[in-house]
């Protein structure tokens, strides 16, 4: 059996973590570096930062914060927002970070999942994925922080994603997104069905048996949460050891 990860999910703003519901209505957190030196000592298996405006706002991606970060944690992380080149994956790993993710510029341009993957390995190349329902129960992959619907079928993105090189997969949806009413635990189940490579479920994190449905009947090999970590409604620690005793192989 492979050990489950949990994962908080930083969003990062003008250098600040934001938190918001279903990708809007933003309102300020804390410091992104201290926020991750307490994940980091509390528990936490990794951690994600997404620079949440970075590819909307067409700007490169803080450095500066993955630099300071590095210094903190003893964790991997992994950074995503503004990724558009080999030369920001070099710059973002070279900062510092364990791995890279890619949304919007791994739609626009394919070739840069392949691209990463060669020259850096696989295992620091995540596709990223925002993903929401339409109107025929079939689910459409948005980029642009969700502003954008680009109509590609969720299931052979991430089957062409896995093709093209990428190491894993996190599955954002945006319509579970800060609702806190549980994961999205249909969609990340076929996926999870649909590849050979680990999967990372995100938005819909509300209570501790969210994480234990998700990581188990949605066969996701992570839980990615944000809002129930940074308020305390969940400490790691007490999450992990309720999972354990529900038969998951959790890292202590």
């Amino acid at each position: 059996m492979i050990t489950k990860r949990i994962i908080p999910c930083l969003d990062v703003n003008k250098g600040r973590v934001v938190k918001g519901k279903k990708f809007q209505n933003l309102v300020d957190v804390d410091d992104p570096v201290q926020l991750a030196k307490y994940y980091s000592e509390a528990g936490a298996d990794e951690l994600v930062f997404y620079d949440i405006t970075a590819s909307n706002e067409e700007r490169n991606i803080f450095l500066n914060v993955v630099e300071r970060t590095a210094q903190e944690v003893n964790i991997p992380f992994t950074v995503g927002g503004g990724i558009r080149s080999i030369d920001d994956f070099t710059a973002v790993l070279r900062a510092g970070a364990d791995k890279v993710s890619i949304n919007s510029s791994a739609v626009k341009n394919p070739d840069l999942i392949s691209q990463g993957a060669l020259k850096f390995g696989r295992q620091c190349v995540v596709l990223s994925m925002d993903i929401k329902i339409n109107q025929y129960g079939e689910y459409n992959v948005y980029i642009n922080g969700g502003r954008v619907n680009t109509e590609k079928e969720a299931i052979a993105w991430a089957i062409e994603g896995e093709k093209l090189g990428a190491g894993e997969l996190v599955i954002n949806s945006i319509d579970t997104d800060g609702v806190k009413d549980g994961y999205d635990i249909d969609i990340t189940r076929s996926i999870a069905e649909a590849v050979n490579i680990p999967i990372i479920a995100s938005g819909g994190a509300g209570k501790k048996e969210d994480f234990l449905e998700v990581l188990k009947e949605g066969k996701a090999d992570a839980a990615l949460a944000a809002s129930v970590f940074h308020y305390g409604e969940i400490p790691i620690g007490y999450l992990k050891e309720y999972l354990l005793n529900n038969g998951l192989l959790i890292r202590n």
